[in-house]
């Protein structure tokens, strides 16, 4: 044991943690072979496992010092297993945990043998290796390690799973702040919200990760309210909050469409001086447009901003000015862009289609050309978007369908409609919007001939929803004294045999539907008919 400690203490074994680069290493190695230092299998193990977690990006070469290691350590395995685990293949994480079954030193897997490997699992998606290495674990003991069960839960929740979540969870006697943490986490992506917050109410402690699993969980359900109340609940307990955090409380306002407490969560971020990464800038584009670092899935978001509320011209702007920074779009760039051309009616400036692929090499996908005959519909042009349909190899029929039911061209929609119903016989929203273009346009007959048919192949519409907020409060209780505030709904597709006092359904300044939010300002929207 004392020569080992000696071994320990030279001087080369100490530059291993401290090497730069490629000649660096390489120069240290040949000192270790030299002393005949990596003659100890234990400090052979050390050293790969430093070049190995130093560099998880470059791996040849600590598997190269592995192979010459007569025989190496469970640590230099579990090392290598770990390094693969964060690289590019992670999948090669595998084959170190089948060299530790098949050593001639007899090593058996650890705990942090299965930690590592089910992290993998839930890195890769493994739905059949992920139970594998489960049932792997449970032979070797290690079924009540509470980090090894955190880690399960965790691959359970990345694999969508969440009935294995719960039976791990059920098995654990004490759960600790982990495993509680990894819980709520897990039942939070699963979108069962409701559970985790119970759970999240039964926890003594609650670390940071725990509330930014709730909130992110709130975030992702659409339940933004929640997740703004909870934020506000966590600044009251003192919990500080990183970047990653507050991706979430700013994803929770923009879905709200909550400015003033965007505001107020962008005042937080300033205060407690929180670094700012793209991604973070990215979530805060919508309310702030100051951040130095751009990259096009900022500038994006920004477009998308624009095009949330609706402003059509400034976001072609910002496209422009995208261009002139050298940032180069991409697929979702010019599905904004094309959409922005369709709030303002622009038709002439929706050739931004066509250099798509000229300038940028981009092949035209689906929604993009769904967006164009979107331009066209809006514009009145439903011969040319039938004439492009008919030029394409794919064939969006539900934007056609869409486009013509603002001129009410019953040829086009029953032919749009007839196409989409051949392909995806179960496709409720075709029937609904058909249904709509005959109630607007007062044809009852056929809204009931369509509801028949529905009825006829069980096609269901699953029921929706609104919700209305002024200065952040709910006011759907106070639904009839709105209707002072001079904004009359479309009320034609629902309900026609009910009077329009019953009908009327209304919302003050601000509106948002399946595309934008609308603002009603001085008897005019921010969408100018175009939605």
């Amino acid at each position: 044991m004392s020569s080992l400690r000696c071994i320990a203490k030279h001087p080369t074994i100490a530059l291993v943690d401290t090497y730069s680069t490629l000649r660096e290493l390489k120069q240290i190695h040949s000192q270790l072979l030299v002393n005949g230092l990596l003659n100890d299998r234990h400090l052979s193990g050390h050293f790969v496992a430093a070049i190995a977690l130093r560099n998880p990006t470059n791996l040849d070469y600590s598997n190269q010092v592995l192979d010459q290691c007569q025989n190496p350590t469970l640590f230099a395995f579990n090392s290598m297993i770990r390094a693969y685990s964060k690289s590019s293949t992670p999948s090669k994480s595998f084959n170190f945990y089948s060299r530790i079954l098949r050593s001639s030193d007899n090593l058996s897997p650890d705990n942090y043998t299965f930690n590592f490997l089910v992290r993998t699992c839930a890195q890769l998606l493994a739905r059949e290796t992920g139970p594998t290495v489960h049932g792997g674990l449970i032979k070797h003991g290690f079924e009540n390690d509470p980090h090894v069960q955190s880690g399960l839960i965790f691959m359970y929740a990345e694999l969508g799973s969440l009935d294995p979540c719960r039976r791990v969870f059920r098995e654990i006697v004490e759960p600790d702040l982990v495993c509680q943490t990894a819980m709520v986490s897990a039942c939070a992506r699963c979108g069962d919200v409701g559970f985790a917050r119970e759970l999240f109410d039964e926890m003594p402690q609650r670390d940071p990760v725990a509330w930014n699993a709730m909130i992110a969980g709130y975030a992702q359900c659409g339940k933004s309210r929640e997740a703004l109340n909870l934020f506000h609940l966590m600044q009251m307990e003192g919990v500080r909050v990183n970047e990653v955090y507050m991706v979430s409380v700013l994803s929770a306002c923009s879905h709200m469409g909550a400015l003033d407490q965007g505001r107020c969560a962008h005042a937080y971020i300033e205060r407690n001086k929180v670094r700012m990464t793209v991604t973070l800038g990215t979530a805060l584009i919508d309310m702030c447009f100051g951040m130095k670092e751009k990259n096009v899935y900022t500038w994006s978001s920004a477009l998308g901003g624009l095009a949330m509320n609706g402003l059509g011209e400034k976001r072609l702007k910002l496209f422009s000015l995208m261009n002139k920074e050298g940032v180069h779009p991409n697929e979702v760039t010019f599905v904004l862009v094309l959409k922005g051309c369709t709030v303002v009616g622009l038709v002439e400036k929706g050739r931004h289609f066509d250099s798509m692929r000229k300038s940028c090499g981009i092949e035209p996908q689906l929604e993009h050309c769904g967006c164009v005959l979107d331009l066209y519909g809006h514009a009145g042009r439903v011969d040319e978007a039938l004439n492009f349909i008919n030029n394409m190899p794919m064939k969006p029929w539900g934007a056609l369908l869409n486009a013509s039911r603002i001129y009410k061209n019953m040829e086009i929609v029953e032919l749009a409609s007839r196409k989409i119903v051949e392909l995806e016989a179960k496709n409720h929203g075709a029937y609904v919007l058909l249904s709509n273009i005959y109630a607007d346009s007062k044809l009852w007959d056929e809204v009931s001939n369509v509801r028949l048919t529905m009825k006829a192949k069980g096609v269901r519409k699953l029921p929706g929803c609104s919700v209305l907020e002024v200065d952040g409060h709910n006011v759907g209780r106070n639904l009839p004294r709105l209707k002072l505030a001079s904004y009359v709904a479309n009320t034609n597709p629902v309900l026609f045999d009910i009077e329009e006092e019953e009908k009327g359904f209304v919302v003050e300044i601000t509106v948002r539907d399946w595309n934008r939010f609308h603002h009603l300002k001085d008897d005019q929207c921010s969408c100018k008919g175009y939605w």
